[in-house]
């Protein structure tokens, strides 16, 4: 395949891929997408690439893989995993009891301040303290990888456990099951957008008539910090006699 057939894009999208399926070798990989969309490899012929289609073209070389790892590697294809970064936001300074009533929300991201990207793809997530006055970008931590999927999700799912809620593009069965099983919210936004404006929107849920869960969770960070706050009288009272 001469070079002029591939994009520099296209062929970091099918080397990104190929990660995702261990054992098959780059050359290989390509040879199966030329069987499954024909030449050129574009962006655009991708896109429509099924599920169904790719299996049949890796045949033998895709026998021991999940539907889940072709998925994850069709995503990637597609460019949904890719970390195209433009620059992150700094974060600012929080500590525990600066937003009294705040949750902590974990943000699957690619780009800038973006929720653009599926759990189990996204370069990392962006982690928010919302109150119903206030939106706080306060860490970025960059997404675990490597491993089959189902230890990747868990893995993940341990670094935001201190996030009751997550937003992510999409997300998996399997994927939510780990979410779940670490305390944690999953919502799925479906279509990519700003943090800022999706947050903000969770903002007027929470100051008007927000659902159990959410107002479960509220209440919860309003006894902690109450918790906290009485504590700190306790300590201080006792240092004082």
């Amino acid at each position: 395949m001469s070079a002029a057939i591939l994009t520099d894009d296209m062929a970091f999208r099918i080397g990104m891929a190929s990660r995702a399926l261990p054992g098959v070798a780059l050359d290989q990989w390509i040879g199966i997408l030329i069987r499954a969309v024909g030449l050129p490899l574009s962006p655009e012929r991708v896109k429509k690439l099924r599920l169904k289609r790719l299996r049949q073209s890796g045949g033998k070389a895709f026998g021991d893989f999940t539907d889940e790892q072709l998925r994850e590697a069709l995503s990637l294809l597609r460019g949904q995993g890719i970390d195209l970064s433009i620059t992150v936001p700094v974060p600012k300074p929080y500590r525990p009891g600066d937003m009294p009533g705040s949750i902590r929300v974990a943000c699957a991201s690619n780009r800038g301040d973006r929720i653009d990207a599926p759990f189990g793809n996204c370069a990392r997530f962006l982690i928010y303290q919302v109150s119903v006055s206030e939106i706080r970008l306060i860490e970025s931590r960059n997404a675990a990888n490597g491993g089959k999927p189902a230890e990747r999700y868990d893995r993940r799912a341990e670094q935001i456990s201190d996030c009751p809620v997550l937003c992510a593009l999409t997300i998996g069965a399997t994927a939510a099951s780990s979410v779940v099983r670490a305390g944690i919210h999953p919502l799925k936004l479906g279509a990519p957008k700003q943090a800022g404006e999706y947050l903000a929107s969770l903002q007027d849920v929470m100051a008007g008539s927000p659902p159990p869960w959410l107002d479960n969770l509220m209440r919860g960070s309003e006894q902690l910090a109450l918790n906290r706050d009485q504590t700190a009288l306790k300590t201080l009272k006792e240092n004082a006699l």
